[in-house]
C-alpha cells in the first residue's frame, strides 16, 4: 500500500512514521509538511538517520495513494476530504474534524464552521474494540482523540449492559506533555511543566462532547459527564481513573464479567487481575490498553482506571490499526510490539 502522512512533523505524524516504516504491507511514499518541505525528514528527527531517505514534501502536492494519514489542526482535514476521497484515497484523519456527528456541535466547542458537513455522515468513529464492524469497507475514518479512547473502552461495555448510573460519572485523566503537541508554548515548558501538575479546560475541553456522544449512544440516552484533564510532568501515557454509581443490584463481579466478555479475544485491550492497577509505564510505546475495576461498596460507586500511551493507542497507533482493518490485514500488523520498560 503506498501511504502519505499530512502533519509528518508532529509527534503523531512521527509516530506514524516509526510504526508504518516497521509495516511489512506499507510503502511510506509521501511525507507532508507546511513548514519544512525540501528538508530530509532525518533533519526534524535525526534518530531516523540512514532509516528513511524521504525529503519533506509540500501539504499542498499530495500524490496518488492508497491511504492517506492527517495529523493536521481541526478544519484543515475536512477542507481538503472530498478531493482525496474523489482521487480514491482512504482518509484516516487523527484530528478532530469527522468525530462528532453534529457539525453544530463542532462549531460550538472549536469555534469554527464545519468545511465539510456534507461528509460526516460518511464517516466512521475508529475505536476499533468498540466500532470494529461499521470500519470495515469505509474510506473515512474519524480517529478518536486520546482522552476519550481511555475513557470510552472503560465505559462503554458496562453503559451498554445497564451496569452504570448514566448521569453520575466522572472523569479524573491525566496526560503526559506530548499531548499538547511539538509546538512550542508556555505552558508546557520544561520549567512550568516539571515538578509540577495542573488542571486545565476543567468543565470546557474539547473531547468532552465527542465523549459524551459516544456514551450517550451506548447508553441509549443523553450521557452528559464531569471531564477534568490534568497535564502530569511526563512524556506521554494516560492514565484515566472514572467514578460512577452502579444500577441497583450490580455487584463487582457483574462489571468485571462484562468487561471479559466484551474484550474475549481483543489483542490491545488487558483486563488485569483483581488488587494490580494500571501504570502508564505499561503501556508507553505499545498499542495497549490497560484496565482494571472495584466497586466501593461503602458509596456504591465503582472505580474504573484506564492506562494507554497518549500517542500510540491514543493516536498514531490506532491510526494504523484502523489501516489494516480497511485493507483487511491482520489488526497487530505493525503494531506487535510491547510496551517499553523501564
Amino acid at each position: 500500500m503506498k501511504i502519505g502522512i499530512l502533519g509528518a512533523t508532529g509527534y503523531t505524524g512521527q509516530e506514524l512514521v516509526r510504526l508504518l516504516k516497521q509495516h511489512p504491507e506499507a510503502e511510506l511514499v509521501y511525507l507532508g509538511t507546511s513548514s519544512a518541505a525540501g528538508q530530509a525528514y532525518t533533519e526534524i528527527y535525526p534518530h531516523l538517520y540512514g532509516q528513511l531517505p524521504l525529503v519533506l514534501e509540500d501539504e499542498k502536492e499530495v500524490p496518488d495513494l492508497d491511504v492517506l494519514f492527517c495529523a493536521l489542526p481541526h478544519g484543515l482535514t475536512a477542507a481538503r476530504t472530498q478531493e482525496f476521497l474523489d482521487r480514491k484515497i482512504k482518509v484516516i484523519d487523527l484530528g478532530a474534524d469527522f468525530r462528532l456527528r453534529q457539525a453544530q456541535i463542532y462549531t460550538d466547542w472549536y469555534k469554527l464552521t464545519h468545511p465539510a458537513p456534507h461528509l460526516i455522515e460518511q464517516a466512521v468513529y475508529g475505536l476499533p474494540e468498540l466500532k470494529r464492524e461499521q470500519i470495515k469497507g469505509k474510506s473515512l475514518v474519524a480517529n478518536p482523540g486520546c482522552y476519550p479512547t481511555a475513557t470510552l473502552l472503560a465505559l462503554v461495555p458496562l453503559l451498554r449492559a445497564k451496569l452504570l448510573r448514566p448521569q453520575s460519572i466522572i472523569v479524573d485523566a491525566k496526560s503526559g506533555v506530548s499531548g499538547a503537541g511539538r509546538g512550542a508554548n508556555l505552558g508546557t515548558h520544561f520549567s512550568e511543566v516539571n515538578e509540577n501538575i495542573k488542571a486545565y479546560g476543567v468543565a470546557q475541553h474539547r473531547h468532552t462532547p465527542e465523549i459524551e456522544q459516544e456514551l450517550s449512544q451506548a447508553a441509549g440516552t443523553e450521557v452528559k459527564i464531569n471531564f477534568i484533564p490534568h497535564l502530569v510532568p511526563m512524556i506521554r501515557g494516560i492514565l484515566a481513573t472514572i467514578y460512577a454509581e452502579v444500577q441497583p443490584g450490580v455487584e463487582e463481579a457483574d462489571l468485571r464479567a462484562c468487561w471479559q466478555q466484551s474484550y474475549e479475544g481483543e489483542q490491545f485491550v488487558h483486563l488485569l487481575p483483581p488488587g494490580s492497577w494500571p501504570q502508564t509505564k505499561f503501556a508507553a510505546g505499545s498499542n495497549h490498553a490497560f484496565l482494571q475495576l472495584t466497586l466501593d461498596q461503602r458509596t456504591g460507586r465503582a472505580v474504573l482506571v484506564s492506562a494507554i500511551d497518549n500517542l500510540i493507542k491514543g493516536a498514531s497507533g490506532q491510526a494504523v490499526q484502523n489501516m489494516n482493518i480497511l485493507f483487511g490485514l491482520p489488526e497487530e500488523m505493525g503494531l506487535a510490539g510491547t510496551g517499553i520498560w523501564p
